[in-house]
C-alpha cells in the first residue's frame, strides 16, 4: 500500500478560491505589461503567484490508502498530536478518551472517517476562533460535533474552527454509513480535530506525533 504512487489532486470546496486566484494572477499580469514600466511592477505579478501555489497547497486533496481491520481507528485528519487524555467533556457518555490534532496552515485540510460505521449525530454549535492549539478550543470555537457507531463501539468526532478557520465543510448526514478513510469534509485555514473513544479503545499514537488523515492508526477497539 505505501509503495504505491499517490494522485494528488484538489478539493473541490477549494474550486471557487483557486478560480478567483489564478483570475487574479491574469490581472497582475496584464497590469505589469500596460503600466509597468521598465519592470518596475514586477513585484505585483510575482507576489498573486505566490498566493496562487499557497492556496493551491491548501487545498491539495491527496489520494490514501487506508489499512484494513475491522477494529481499527484511523486519524480523521493531518496533524501533529498535541492532547491525550481523559475528556474532561465528551459528546460519549461514559466520556473516556480524547485525542487532539492540530493542523497547521500547511497540513491537508481534508477530513476523513476514522471508522467503518454509521454517523448516528451531527450538530454544528457557533463559537469563537481561539487559538486551535488552545484547550479552551474544543469547547468554546465553532465546531461540528459527529457521532458514529461501530459494531464494536461508538466513537465521536469534532471539527473545530481555529484563529484563521472561518469554515467548516462535513458533508454526510446521519443515517449515512461510512467506509474508513471515506472523504467527509475539511476545515479552510488552520484547525482541529479532536476524536474521542471509550476508555476500553487501545490509544496507538503519542503526544507530538505526525499523523495522516484515513492512514495512520490512532486506535483499536479491544
Amino acid at each position: 500500500m505505501k509503495n504505491q504512487p499517490r494522485r494528488v489532486g484538489f478539493a473541490p470546496e477549494g474550486a471557487p478560491i483557486l478560480i478567483v486566484s489564478g483570475a487574479i494572477v491574469v490581472v497582475a499580469v496584464a497590469i505589469s505589461l500596460l503600466f509597468g514600466e521598465e519592470g518596475r511592477l514586477l513585484w505585483l505579478p510575482a507576489l498573486a503567484v505566490v498566493w496562487f501555489f499557497l492556496t493551491a497547497q491548501f487545498f491539495r486533496d491527496p489520494e490514501r490508502f487506508p489499512p484494513r481491520g475491522e477494529k481499527l481507528i484511523v486519524s480523521p485528519a493531518d496533524g501533529k498530536v498535541i492532547s491525550i487524555g481523559e475528556a474532561m467533556e465528551s459528546p460519549l457518555s461514559p466520556v473516556g478518551i480524547r485525542v487532539s490534532i492540530f493542523m497547521s496552515p500547511f497540513n491537508v485540510h481534508v477530513n476523513r472517517s476514522p471508522v467503518d460505521g454509521e454517523i448516528t449525530s451531527f450538530e454544528h454549535k457557533e463559537g469563537q476562533y481561539l487559538g486551535a492549539f488552545k484547550p479552551a478550543a474544543s469547547r468554546e470555537n465553532e465546531q461540528t460535533i459527529i457521532q458514529m457507531k461501530t459494531p464494536h463501539g461508538a466513537i465521536a468526532f469534532k471539527q473545530i474552527a481555529g484563529f484563521l478557520a472561518r469554515r467548516i465543510v462535513f458533508h454526510p448526514k446521519p443515517g449515512d454509513k461510512l467506509v474508513l478513510g471515506d472523504r467527509v469534509g475539511m476545515i479552510r485555514f488552520g484547525s482541529r480535530v479532536d476524536i474521542f473513544f471509550p476508555e476500553s479503545v487501545a490509544i496507538k499514537v503519542r503526544l507530538g506525533q505526525m499523523v495522516t488523515a484515513g492512514e495512520t492508526v490512532i486506535g483499536e477497539f479491544v
